[in-house]
């Protein structure tokens, strides 16, 4: 193959992937091959690591002198400069795992490890939304709300792996809770945070003895931030008034970033990306209110361009930055 040939490897709670990129001077990444497998034990699962690695490059009449680098991305907590993962908390018994040296040592490459949040900013930094910037933050917004850092034209990740944990920031003394507290910015950002308003905000109706269409029979259990937003796009007023809160506080949280880092552009994904237009408007009004003014003209926030291929041109992104 003419270019740079990289492998990304993408460690999940549920599956694994193996991609194979082809990066060359000037031009988009490119997708070549792909497999998928099931995440299961320790051993098991580094072992069908390894052979669907082989597997990918066999099938490509690739040999392991021609990579170029190896990357790989996996939820945090991990040490990306020892190469460790260390307990996640969706990958039960991988504690203290050295993946960097295992994958490393078994194909002769230089490899890498970097936690999902970072090796999404990398991939939205070098591929998407992000692409020509200097400063960027990618926000997941997702299940959770985590952050990749790109600061002045590279990656930040901290003492210790722990830079851009916005979700921990504490926007009110109650509210929506995640990442174990109450009114923190991913309780009032994520797709568990938007569950958890709308299943309070459900239950002030039904108190008052009213009744909610998209709540059959008041089982608050069954919502959830899809079901939200499918209401709130058919005109559903309390659905609509679910997003306007956490679009108010993603607003707050967002001028907070802005103040502290001064990025060019704010890359969102997941539940933004898919629903920008409940957002927008509220979030530049805040931003407007709460932002220093220089720092608030000069930053965009944009939605995700990479949609579901961004844990692909993540692990991939790993390689691409060694």
């Amino acid at each position: 193959m003419d270019g740079r040939i990289l492998v990304g490897v993408d460690i999940g709670g549920t599956k694994c992937a193996v991609t194979l990129g082809l990066s060359k001077e000037g031009e988009m990444l490119q997708l070549k091959d792909k497999d998928c497998f099931p995440t299961t034990d320790v051993d098991e699962t580094i072992s069908n690591i390894k052979s669907h690695i082989r597997l990918v490059l066999d099938r490509n009449g690739i040999s392991n002198n021609e990579i170029h680098a190896i990357g790989i991305s996996c939820g945090g907590p991990l040490d990306s400069r020892r190469g460790v993962i260390m307990s996640p908390p969706n990958l039960p018994g991988w504690d203290n795992i050295p993946i960097v040296k295992i994958i490393s040592e078994e194909f002769g490459a230089r490899t890498a490890v970097h936690n999902d949040a970072n090796a999404c900013a990398l991939a939205e930094w070098k591929f998407g939304a992000g692409k020509g910037s200097r400063n960027m933050v990618f926000m997941t917004f997702g299940t959770g709300l985590g952050a990749g850092l790109i600061l002045d034209g590279r990656l930040y990740t901290g003492t210790n792996d722990n830079a851009g944990e916005l979700g921990h920031i504490r926007l009110e003394n109650f509210g929506p809770v995640g990442y174990g507290k109450a009114g923190s910015f991913e309780g009032f950002c994520s797709g568990g945070g938007i569950r958890q308003l709308a299943q309070a905000m459900i239950k002030e109706r039904l108190q008052m003895g009213e009744s909610v269409a998209w709540c059959p029979g008041g089982d608050t259990s069954q919502v959830t931030a899809r079901i939200v937003a499918e209401a709130a796009r058919a005109g559903d007023p309390l659905a609509r008034r679910i997003y306007e809160v956490s679009a108010r506080h993603l607003g707050i949280g967002l001028a907070i970033v802005i103040d502290i880092l001064n990025p060019e552009v704010i890359v969102i994904g997941s539940i933004y990306a898919r629903n920008e237009d409940f957002f927008k408007s509220t979030i530049e009004d805040v931003i407007k209110e709460e932002a220093l003014p220089l720092a608030g003209k000069v930053c965009k926030i944009v939605p995700a361009a990479l949609g579901e291929l961004i844990g692909d041109y993540a692990a991939l992104s790993i390689a691409a930055d060694i």
